[in-house]
C-alpha cells in the first residue's frame, strides 16, 4: 500500500465511499445530506493542511485522510485528522497506515500532539485502532452522538502526545 498526497482528480474516487460512510450516519458527525461540492470543500483541506489517499497495489484508492491544525491561534500547536476507508477494504490495515502517516506528518510539522474531537463511542474498531497506536480517551461527551440504531451514545475526545 502506498500513501500519497491527494490531487483534485482523486476526489472523483474518494466521493463515492466518503458519501456511503457519511449517509450511514454511524461514525461521522457530518450532515447526512452532505452534497458532493460541500463534501469536497470540507474534506480537501488546503495547505498547510494535507489530504492523502491510500492506494492498494495496482493503484486503486482504498482510503483517504485529511490533517490540519485542530484549532487556530493558541490551539494551533495540536493537530487533528479524519480518516475514511472504503468499506470494501476495511479490516486490511488501511486505517492503521493512514493514522500512522498522519502522525508522522504532524510530528514533521512540529505539532505537539494530535487530538480527535469526535470519535463515536460505538465506532469500536476506530477506538481500538487509535488506542493500539497510543491515543487515549481524555473525555467523553455523554449522548454527544446520535447513532441511527443505538440512539444517543458517547462522543470521545482522544489525544496522542507527540
Amino acid at each position: 500500500m502506498i500513501i500519497r498526497d491527494a490531487t483534485t482528480v482523486d476526489w472523483r474516487v474518494i466521493w463515492p465511499f466518503l458519501h456511503q460512510i457519511v449517509v450511514a450516519g454511524d461514525t461521522f458527525t457530518y450532515d447526512l445530506g452532505l452534497g458532493n461540492a460541500e463534501a469536497e470543500a470540507l474534506w480537501m483541506v488546503r495547505a498547510p493542511g494535507r489530504v492523502v489517499v491510500a492506494e492498494a497495489h495496482g493503484g486503486e484508492v482504498v482510503g483517504t485522510a485529511n490533517m490540519y491544525a485542530n484549532r487556530a491561534g493558541p490551539g494551533a500547536h495540536i493537530a487533528s485528522a479524519s480518516y475514511m476507508v472504503d468499506p470494501v477494504h476495511q479490516g486490511r490495515g488501511v486505517g492503521r497506515a493512514l493514522v500512522s502517516d498522519s502522525l508522522r506528518w504532524a510530528r514533521a510539522q512540529g505539532f505537539q500532539g494530535m487530538q480527535f474531537n469526535a470519535v463515536a463511542q460505538t465506532n469500536s474498531s476506530a477506538v481500538r485502532l487509535y488506542e493500539s497506536l497510543g491515543f487515549t480517551i481524555v473525555g467523553t461527551v455523554p449522548g454527544g452522538f446520535r447513532h441511527p440504531v443505538d440512539g444517543d451514545v458517547g462522543l470521545h475526545v482522544m489525544f496522542y502526545p507527540l
